[in-house]
């Protein structure tokens, strides 16, 4: 999850990239991935998701891994 610490959304001008790095596992408890911290829903939408999404997904991310 460092790679959501360090990735600067305010820096990042172009195509947002996906936060996934292949470690795809659901937490039970939360319903988030082990690996990126998205829901099931965000996964599957990620691929046809306008920028506008996927800048609320990031947004979204640092918040989760700042609590």
């Amino acid at each position: 999850m460092k790679h959501i610490k360090k990735f600067d959304l305010e820096q990042h001008a172009g195509a947002l990239p996906s936060p996934c790095i292949n470690v795809c596992r659901m937490d039970q408890e939360s319903g988030l991935c082990i690996g990126c911290l998205r829901n099931i829903d965000e996964i599957i939408a990620w691929g046809r998701a306008d920028e506008t999404y996927k800048r609320q997904v990031w947004q979204q991310l640092k918040t989760r891994i700042s609590k």
